[in-house]
């Protein structure tokens, strides 16, 4: 049976890999070195900001449209990223904490994997494979991401109504987005996965998504059927 999490014993890599968990934030990395100090500490302080702008107006945290807020750092890209996909700012905070962890790590390592519930940061100096869980579908594990070294960083993320505890209003396995930012990533892949109701609105959400600057590709799957768009190849994986 599919446990939570369980595509981590999937990760090979000769990096320093290691697990931080603060109450929801459970983090796997992968950098030069072990890091893991610094990332400790860095996301405490990320999520007091985020406690303190949900402090400040309740819609921060509960709205499922952009709002209008005034902040910094995470904050500020959450809203921002919220804002270009039309959803709420925590549509955005997986993505936008790893965005925040990457910068902290950039002069400690040349080469850094953040992944968070599905949402993965990457700078790498080598293509890599991105394997594609998408809870009971058929297509679950069958097919990878090839994303090679001259796009990196990108942030690569997932939306899914059958996997995860997060709310969709879609019914899509795995809805996948490639963008420059994982915050942006992330946010996007909440609103592609909302438009994915039946394998007829494949097609159309592929495009309507195709169709922002700021998003590199995506990849759809729901039941038996899968569909990819932009610069992105997807291949067969075991």
């Amino acid at each position: 049976m599919y446990q939570p999490r369980d595509y981590r014993k999937s990760f090979t890599d000769r990096l320093k890999w290691y697990n931080v968990c603060v109450e929801e934030t459970d983090l796997m990395i992968g950098t030069d070195e072990d890091c893991s100090e610094l990332v400790l500490k860095t996301v405490r302080t990320l999520r007091k900001e985020i406690y303190a702008a949900i402090r400040d107006n309740s819609e921060f945290l509960t709205s499922l449209v952009p709002v209008e807020y005034k902040g910094e750092g995470v904050v500020e890209a959450m809203v921002e990223a919220a804002k270009l996909a039309e959803v709420g700012p925590f549509a955005a905070v997986a993505g936008a904490i790893n965005d925040m962890l990457a910068e902290k790590l950039m002069d400690k390592s040349k080469q850094i994997i953040i992944e968070n519930g599905g949402d993965i940061y990457i700078k790498s100096d080598q293509d890599r494979l991105i394997g594609i869980y998408a809870g009971n579908s058929v297509l679950s594990g069958k097919f990878a991401i090839e994303i090679q070294k001259d796009l990196f960083p990108v942030g690569v993320c997932t939306s899914s109504a059958t996997v995860g505890h997060s709310f969709s209003m879609g019914k899509a396995d795995a809805a996948v987005v490639i963008s420059k930012t994982c915050a942006v990533a992330d946010a996007f892949a909440t609103a592609f996965c909302n438009r994915i109701k039946k394998t007829e609105d494949i097609a159309p959400a592929l495009e309507w998504v195709n169709g922002f600057d700021e998003v590199i590709g995506a990849v759809a799957i729901i039941n038996d059927k899968i569909g990819a768009i932009g610069n992105i190849k997807l291949v067969k994986w075991n």
